[in-house]
């Protein structure tokens, strides 16, 4: 991967130039895997981002997910913490819809995790830890 992450090339507006969501949608290719979980059944895979905002993602999967499955995403961030260390983005949250255009997904919360250290969340200047 790049030392920059690859945009694509999305509208930023809905047919007839009213944005519907709330929350501002970044186009940008990160490679993805995810864990995807609905009763009993499990399925792990991996794939690329479309675009990514604060409470969703959408991304192209290995397979069709059915939507109300909770999942689990980890995200290949595209910068280096301090010039060093890798960062995953890690989003949970709940399918909402799966077709053609790819895998929609509404986040309930994301953390930032240096790669492979184990609860090493970063925390934003200021942020107190919690207990």
């Amino acid at each position: 991967m790049s030392a920059s992450p690859a945009l694509s090339k999305l509208p930023l507006n809905a047919p007839g130039g009213a944005e519907r969501r709330l929350h501002r949608r970044y186009p940008i290719v990160l490679e993805v895997q995810y864990r995807a979980t609905k009763g009993r059944a499990k399925r792990l895979g991996s794939g690329t981002t479309l675009d990514v905002s604060s409470r969703g993602v959408l991304f192209r999967a290995e397979d069709s997910l059915p939507a109300g499955s909770y999942v689990e995403l980890a995200l290949k961030w595209p910068f280096l913490l301090m010039g060093l260390h890798p960062l995953t983005l890690v989003m949970r949250g709940r399918v909402v819809r799966s077709d053609g255009r790819g895998v929609a997904v509404r986040t309930r919360d994301h953390e930032l995790l240096v790669a492979g250290v184990a609860s090493s969340r970063v925390r934003a200047p200021g942020e107190r830890r919690s207990a």
